[in-house]
């Protein structure tokens, strides 16, 4: 059973950079495509950025390309995302998710994804 765990998250001002993690435990990220999802409050959850299974490519939401960007460290089975130049529309819950059998041309579809992790805070505000 593979677990994991966000972290990173906070309170920060518009134009500022963050990043979170993602610790995955139980087994190994690779062979999983992995992905970073947000969701605001009264809005549908929303694809922000995802790696192939084998890590050769990634991808972004349109509201995002530009500023974040997507890693990965296999040797401490941790993916990050570095966000920069916040917004305040960025706020939302960052939660990220890995999936053995994704799909790469459907990699931003949440329903491709067998596991996930209980998300972190983001808050941009003045």
């Amino acid at each position: 059973q593979l677990q994991l765990v966000e972290s990173g998250g906070g309170l920060v001002q518009p134009g500022d950079s963050l990043r979170v993690s993602c610790v995955a435990s139980g087994r190994t990220l690779s062979g999983y495509a992995m992905a970073w999802f947000r969701q605001a409050p009264g809005k549908e959850r929303e694809f922000v950025a995802g790696y192939s299974r084998n890590g050769g490519y990634t991808y972004y939401g349109n509201s995002v390309k530009g500023r974040f960007t997507i890693s990965r460290d296999n040797a401490k089975n941790t993916v990050y995302l570095q966000m920069n130049s916040l917004k305040p529309e960025d706020t939302a819950v960052y939660s990220c998710a890995a999936g053995r059998g994704v799909i790469t041309s459907s990699i931003g579809n949440q329903n491709q994804y067998d596991y996930w992790g209980p998300g972190t805070q983001v808050t941009v505000s003045a």
